[in-house]
């Protein structure tokens, strides 16, 4: 009782944030309160605040000034304990790495060292691997635990980086021109308030998010967020190898491992009768990684049930999406154009979906197919990813070998 009354007039405290209040103002009416608040509190409160129909966007806005709020009692909670090798500190570590490329970016700003800026620009962009992680493996499992409202607040904030990231480099790239105050008064315009978003980003994580995680998550699923994060890479750092013991590693694998075999058939487990032929389960496992796109398949509910390992992902995909809603493998800001071709599939206004962007010098097709049974009813949905920079530059014929004359 008491902690539903506590955790309600937290909620409180928030709302009349969002209502006007100042952050001085709600400090001196809930002063007792706010002394003992901890790291899960502020994670839970909000995602019940999204839950009760508060617009995420909402939460992210007023973001800085929760965390203002709450600030001195997260200081006095203890920080996460872990060793080299755990996600944790792993993660931790880049912060650091990064917060250092970050005060070498500013400091060249700040002498007007054009092309060093655009250097530690780049050098700071390779953060992105650091986000990448946090959405495609960190925010799955947590929303495993029905924990949703923060990490959606997050990866708002990071495309705000992101965009950040994107205009600084354009205005760069662009160059003083004849007017070089001009031009460095604007530099320090668009990279103020980007060095914010990043350092309150880290102290988010550092003193909400990585603390709660740590609370919710057993010691299996870090170890297969550990297992996943390798492929999607780190930045600044590599990972250290006292976590996990190796004992418990071993015994973790095998039986990660017995329960994949367990779930995932094998050659000698039947044949798949196909419409058009017979194929074992690895056989069609060998065909799906070979397709020269990639693929993911979303069912019915809106679950993700499968995607391909092929030898060139195009987006970062990892175990830990499957199983989760297709609207959380997403950005906030693109989650009502997804939500719109599922609807449309699934009431037959549309049967395919299409797009086409260019990332870097890669020229990327995007489509979207509605899977639906002899009846026509629909199944779920298959999205087909490629690369067609390659395609698109073919002219002419080709009709030999290469080495053929």
């Amino acid at each position: 009782m008491y902690e539903t009354k506590r955790k309600e007039t937290l909620k409180r405290v928030l709302r009349q944030l969002h209502e006007g209040k100042t952050v001085e103002e709600v400090k001196g009416d809930f002063a007792a309160l706010l002394q003992d608040v901890g790291a899960t509190d502020i994670a839970e409160i909000e995602q019940e605040l999204v839950e009760e129909g508060m617009p995420a966007e909402e939460i992210k806005r007023l973001c800085d000034v929760h965390v203002a709020v709450f600030r001195e009692s997260l200081e006095t909670q203890e920080k996460p304990d872990t060793i080299p090798g755990h996600p944790v500190y792993t993660f931790l570590a880049e912060n650091g790495a990064a917060g250092r490329v970050l005060d070498a970016l500013a400091e060249a700003i700040g002498v007007s060292q054009w092309e060093q800026t655009r250097e530690r620009l780049q050098e700071l962009r390779q953060y992105e691997i650091h986000y990448v992680r946090k959405e495609n493996i960190l925010f799955p499992y947590l929303e495993k635990h029905g924990f949703t409202g923060p990490s959606a607040v997050m990866w708002a904030i990071h495309d705000d980086v992101r965009a950040g990231w994107k205009t600084l480099d354009a205005l760069l790239s662009r160059g003083p021109g004849d007017d070089p105050a001009a031009f460095a008064a604007q530099v320090d315009e668009t990279f103020g308030p980007l060095a914010t978003a990043i350092r309150e980003m880290f102290y988010k994580e550092e003193n909400i998010l990585y603390p709660t995680a740590l609370e919710k998550l057993s010691g299996e699923e870090w170890l297969q967020i550990r297992q996943q994060s390798a492929e999607m890479g780190y930045c600044y750092v590599q990972p250290g190898d006292q976590w996990p013991p190796k004992k418990t590693a071993l015994e973790s694998t095998l039986a990660l491992t017995e329960a994949t075999a367990r779930k995932t058939p094998t050659a000698s487990g039947g044949l798949l009768h196909l419409d058009t032929g017979t194929l074992t389960p690895q056989e069609v496992n060998h065909l799906l990684t070979h397709l020269p796109v990639d693929i993911t398949y979303v069912d019915a509910e809106d679950t993700v049930r499968y995607f391909s390992q092929g030898r060139e992902r195009i987006f970062p995909r990892s175990p830990a999406i499957v199983g989760r809603k297709v609207q959380k493998c997403h950005p906030p800001a693109s989650v009502h154009i997804v939500q719109q071709i599922l609807d449309d599939f699934r009431t037959g206004r549309r049967d395919e979906a299409e797009f086409w962007i260019q990332m870097g010098p890669k020229f990327i097709h995007i489509r979207y197919f509605a899977v639906r049974d002899e009846q026509g009813k629909y199944q779920g949905t298959l999205e087909a990813t490629q690369n067609v920079t390659r395609i698109r530059a073919l002219e002419g014929e080709r009709r030999l070998l290469d080495g053929e004359e």
